[in-house]
């Protein structure tokens, strides 16, 4: 009997996590007893048989601050996977996003096992933001799996590694974010469904509902109609949201749990949205939106080294700024209020974004017969084979 696929999967955050345990289902399908995986992740890949080499708390934390805090912690549990990497010697490694952890680790263990493939799972935003990263990647990088269908384009033209797109995971839960007959009505329809979204972190919280808040009293004042204001809030920040919410002029609903946010996502006509994933999430439900965002000063210095024409991950997939964007000092409710308003109808503004939406599944290459995590499967297996190749000579 053969002797089994050795993978170690190394996840840096719960989203990545979430992409360990459907890349771990994946595997499973095609090769059953025949693979063996290891590595660091969390509750979900813990569900899928990964036995964590330590908790993913450890390491998955947020901010400058905090990370500053608990760098001691977090270089041992680094090093403590290179050790186990380089000891176990598996056919191929896969990371999955978190960079600012992940790719320092994947460098040493490429340092001192040359000979063990690496797969990144998720491309970092070299497109966007220092694409010096793309040429040195390289180096340790055997392949990238892409979520965002303009990113092998990217490596190309600067340099990285092979990248091919697999697919976002949002394409698996389209069922899930698409109305059924009825569940959605028509624009023109009393009363007007407004999801708003600040963000899925504390900074966005504290930043953004204050001018949303904003937004929304005006938008109440000039609307002339009936409407409802939901919220899906992710439950460790839900007071939060609960508590500065009290002072908005209109008492939203706030839900949470993704059942519940999937239920809000099919009955929206238009939404007010954080930059994030939820713009792509919100496109491939056919939601128009305005999109706002605030960051800290020195963030704010540091933009004009990115490199693209819009933060807004939907008007990039689709190639074309259709979704209104209002970034630092635009992110204000006298200009955030207008733009909603003028979705509010079956306006020009808001048929140029259900037009651009309807290209989504065409170029996220929606209707093909395999899933993104079983594309992925099929590429780290393809770099395992490789490993073994190299290992036996």
């Amino acid at each position: 009997m053969a002797d089994p696929m050795r993978i170690y999967l190394v996840a840096g955050e719960p989203s990545g996590d979430q992409l360990g345990a459907s890349l771990m289902r994946a595997l499973k399908a095609r090769l059953g007893e025949g693979v063996e995986m290891k590595g660091v992740g969390g509750e979900a890949m813990t569900r899928e048989g990964l036995s964590s080499l330590f908790p993913l708390s450890d390491i998955g934390v947020v901010g400058l601050r905090n990370v500053l805090g608990r760098l001691p912690k977090i270089l041992r549990r680094a090093y403590s996977i290179i050790d186990e990497v380089v000891a176990l010697r598996p056919d191929v490694v896969v990371i999955i996003d978190a960079p600012d952890f992940t790719h320092p680790v994947a460098r040493r263990i490429h340092r001192r096992a040359p000979g063990i493939p690496i797969v990144n799972y998720v491309s970092p935003t070299v497109w966007a933001w220092r694409p010096g990263r793309a040429p040195k990647m390289r180096r340790y990088i055997s392949h990238v799996l892409a979520l965002k269908p303009f990113e092998p384009a990217a490596h190309e033209r600067l340099g990285g590694p092979p990248c091919t797109y697999v697919g976002h995971p949002l394409i698996e839960r389209l069922d899930l974010l698409r109305p059924a007959p009825g569940e959605r009505h028509a624009i023109g329809q009393d009363p007007l469904e407004l999801l708003v979204l600040p963000g899925s972190r504390p900074s966005e919280i504290r930043r953004l509902m204050e001018p949303f808040g904003e937004t929304l009293g005006i938008f109440a004042e000039r609307i002339g109609r009936p409407f409802e204001v939901t919220i899906p809030a992710v439950s460790h920040l839900a007071d939060d949201i609960r508590r500065r919410a009290e002072s908005w002029p209109v008492a939203p609903r706030i839900v949470e749990g993704e059942g519940e946010k999937n239920a809000a996502f099919r009955r929206a006509n238009l939404a007010l949205a954080a930059s994030g994933t939820v713009t792509l999430e919100l496109a491939l439900s056919g939601v128009p939106m305005v999109v706002a965002y605030r960051v800290s000063g020195l963030e704010a210095q540091l933009r004009f080294l990115v490199k693209v024409s819009s933060v807004v991950l939907a008007n990039l997939t689709i190639g074309e700024n259709v979704v209104p964007e209002f970034i630092q000092e635009d992110c204000t409710a006298q200009k955030l209020a207008p733009a909603l308003l003028a979705l509010a109808a079956d306006t020009p503004e808001r048929r140029r974004q259900e037009e651009g939406f309807a290209r989504l599944d065409a170029i996220m290459e929606a209707g093909s017969p395999t899933t993104p995590s079983e594309r992925a499967a099929a590429i780290v297996l393809a770099e395992a084979a490789k490993g073994k190749g190299l290992a036996a000579r």
